[in-house]
């Protein structure tokens, strides 16, 4: 796996910005989380962007666990813990078989279906509160939770579509995704380290955008109080789509 230190200031300033983005995503926007998926699989591969975000992904776990400790319990994890596992121990098997094109190719789709998730969640709202909160509806986003997450790590909008249908209050959403996502994004870690995805050079590419990652969840606190949120999702919605196409059409 070789990671483009020697690189442009350009090419390593894209992905501070992408670290940025995932930070601001962790405290207010959550979709802007996938900005940072498309850059990092656009500078450093497909299949190395999943060992690199990964840890990221930890270190914000780690970061907003305590501020939603005190939201919902673990009682409320478990059920989801089984199926989803066993979706990301497929996923492993799925990934490593995958050539850098056809793994841009899979998060493109994956980014394209997380979107349609996303603006079926705004769009059709009354639809979704009257699914039914069923079992074989928590194991099916599960199932799909544990594929996006382990592929592309954009599992949020599922999750986000279960918890509508589950008719979650806000605070349970948020107290129940910061334990859920912190133990299924560290029972991943061996897996990718299996694969050699993640390595010292991409922990090493990790410390370097920390700074980058750590002031996007301080920035994100300050720009939900001064962006428009409508606004802001309309740009990320068809910029999502626009780049999500880019990864299907054009190869590594």
């Amino acid at each position: 796996m070789e990671l483009p230190f020697d690189a442009s200031v350009f090419t390593f300033t894209l992905a501070c910005l992408g670290a940025l983005c995932l930070g601001v995503s962790k405290t207010g926007f959550p979709g802007l989380g996938i900005i940072n998926v498309l850059l990092i699989a656009e500078l450093f591969g497909a299949k190395n962007s999943v060992g690199i975000i990964l840890p990221m992904l930890i270190v914000c776990d780690l970061l907003v666990y305590p501020l939603f400790r005190k939201y919902a319990s673990w009682k409320m994890v478990w059920p989801l813990i089984p199926v989803t596992l066993v979706a990301v121990v497929g996923a492993w098997l799925l990934l490593d078989s995958l050539n850098d094109q056809n793994a841009r190719r899979v998060i493109g789709f994956i980014i394209l279906f997380m979107l349609a998730l996303q603006l079926m969640r705004e769009f059709k709202r009354e639809f979704l509160e009257y699914l039914p909160d069923s079992r074989f509806f928590r194991w099916f986003s599960c199932l799909l939770i544990g594929i996006s997450t382990m592929l592309a790590n954009a599992a949020g909008p599922v999750y986000s579509i279960w918890a509508l249908v589950h008719r979650m209050k806000k605070e349970d959403f948020l107290g129940v995704g910061a334990r859920f996502f912190l133990l299924v994004n560290l029972f991943k870690v061996p897996f990718l380290g299996q694969l050699e995805l993640i390595n010292e050079k991409s922990l090493l590419l990790n410390l370097l955008l920390l700074p980058a990652l750590i002031i996007g969840v301080l920035l994100g606190k300050r720009l939900i109080h001064l962006i428009p949120q409508r606004t802001f999702e309309i740009l990320l919605y068809g910029f999502s789509a626009l780049a999500a196409l880019r990864l299907l059409v054009f190869n590594a």
